[in-house]
């Protein structure tokens, strides 16, 4: 497989490569693509590589380019139903806002995507038809499900398949909580025991529905081991999602969007810390990166080759990514920074580019 690295955007797709010669692990831009459009999610499955762009008034659009050298072609999106007389009082449109997320579905031709307003789609012809997961929208709880920052419509941030059974699902929403299913979406049960949202009053702090679940990853090894970074802290859970414990041991703060579990070893995970809510910024204003190696127990703070100094980078739930050896890590950042590392996170180097607002960053062998 060729080594890629993809970033989108807030105005294109930016296909970087390591550079020739250089010591470190060093990445250069090789290719740009979609110059000027918002890529909202990205996936590369074997030699074919997925773009979604969210085009606003013009709609969500999906591109599919077959083969390094390939030229793209756009496929169909996915598609709502149409809102049926009996929809009532459903606050939540029944209509494709973006696609937020697109994964592998375990089975040759599968892929799921999670959108905005928090519709699941599945195709299993390499994206040439999509079929609406009619089961999860016609949960009662769905129509509970609330919107993310800056008002927006729910989403479906994370879709987990498991590799043992691509019958076996986990989806993140934010804000509606963890959700399992255990025959290819044909239902699903809500399942974030041990959770907990403190923006809720004290006797609702529990409820399954409240959880802000930013970002799910879990380990490609052992599948039962599943990271969150939630909106008010870090869980892990030790059986595929049922039961969550918190990890208070992360520094330098709780809060943050994105995680990356490592594909082998069920110990480790990374995460980026920020400050909540009404600054959204790093802590101290020092760029770090916070690693667990012992399930949790206790995190290392990465600093060395990230901006120590009037550092204003927020890396969103789709912007840290590791590859399939889980050595190599890449965040990118809000105000367009891309940084790299060779060794599992103990150095980082920055890309020698200034992109757009980053949304997403995902390795061709992830």
């Amino acid at each position: 497989m060729v080594e890629r690295l993809y970033v989108g955007t807030r105005k294109g797709l930016f296909e970087l490569a390591p550079r020739s010669g250089a010591a470190g692990g060093g990445w250069d831009i090789a290719a740009a693509h979609f110059l000027g459009e918002p890529v909202s999610a990205v996936l590369a499955d074997g030699d074919r590589l997925y773009a979604a762009l969210d085009l606003g008034h013009f709609g969500a659009k999906l591109w599919r380019r077959d083969g390094i050298s390939g030229e793209w072609r756009e496929l169909p999106a996915p598609v709502f139903p149409a809102r049926p007389a009996d929809a009532g009082d459903d606050p939540h449109p029944w209509s494709l806002g973006k696609i937020w997320v697109i994964e592998k579905g375990g089975v040759e031709g599968r892929l799921w995507a999670g959108t905005m307003p928090g519709g699941l789609f599945r195709t299993d012809d390499g994206g040439q038809s999509w079929s609406f997961n009619d089961a999860l929208w016609r949960m009662p709880e769905r129509r509970r499900w609330g919107g993310v920052a800056g008002g927006e419509q729910p989403g479906i941030d994370s879709v987990l398949v498991d590799p043992r059974d691509p019958a076996d699902i986990r989806l993140g929403v934010s804000t509606g909580g963890v959700w399992a299913s255990q025959d290819s979406g044909g239902s699903w049960a809500v399942i974030n025991r041990g959770m907990y949202a403190e923006y809720m009053p004290p006797e609702l702090a529990g409820e399954p529905i409240a959880q802000d679940v930013h970002r799910l990853a879990r380990c490609a090894a052992d599948p039962d081991i599943v990271w969150c970074q939630h909106h008010n802290g870090v869980f892990r859970s030790q059986d595929g999602g049922s039961a969550w414990h918190e990890l208070t041991a992360i520094r330098p703060s709780k809060f943050g969007f994105a995680v990356a579990a490592h594909p082998h070893d069920p110990l480790r995970a990374w995460f980026v810390p920020a400050v909540k809510d009404e600054r959204r910024i790093p802590v101290d204003a020092k760029l770090v990166v916070a690693r667990t190696s012992d399930g949790g127990q206790s995190f290392d703070v990465l600093t060395r080759g990230l901006p120590q100094r009037h550092a204003y980078d927020i890396v969103w739930r789709h912007a840290l990514a590791v590859d399939a050896s889980g050595e190599r890590l890449a965040f990118g950042s809000t105000t367009g920074g891309v940084w790299t590392s060779p060794d599992g996170g103990e150095s980082w180097h920055a890309l020698d580019a200034r992109l757009p607002p980053i949304a997403v960053v995902r390795f061709a062998d992830e």
